[in-house]
């Protein structure tokens, strides 16, 4: 379970980094505190955390990848290996966000056996 944690971590702190690099000071610290939400143990606070992944990697990556794409376009320059590192970011996010579902089951395990 401890991988899964780690995962969603990297996730937030990626999002974190990225709004630190535009200068969002408070966005930076929402993100980079997020994974802190996983010690609640409700399982609503874990869903959350999944939908807000999932809403970043689009709005976020989606959006972001795209505009740096363009502009490579338009600057006609490579582009070719920016997208697919972006995809891989987009990737990486929904995957750490499918890695929340782990958490849910281990924990529901854990009810029904205590």
């Amino acid at each position: 379970m401890w991988w899964r944690i780690l995962f969603i971590s990297v996730a937030y702190l990626l999002l974190g980094a990225h709004f630190l690099r535009f200068g969002q000071n408070e966005v930076c610290i929402a993100y980079a505190l997020a994974p802190v939400l996983l010690f609640i143990r409700a399982t609503w606070m874990t869903r959350f955390l999944q939908l807000a992944l999932i809403v970043s990697a689009f709005l976020v990556w989606g959006t972001s990848g795209f505009e740096y794409v363009q502009a490579r376009i338009v600057a006609e320059a490579p582009w070719y290996r920016l997208s697919i590192i972006m995809s891989s970011v987009v990737a990486f996010t929904l995957f750490a966000a499918w890695c929340g579902n782990g958490i849910i089951y281990r924990r529901h395990q854990r009810k029904i056996f205590n």
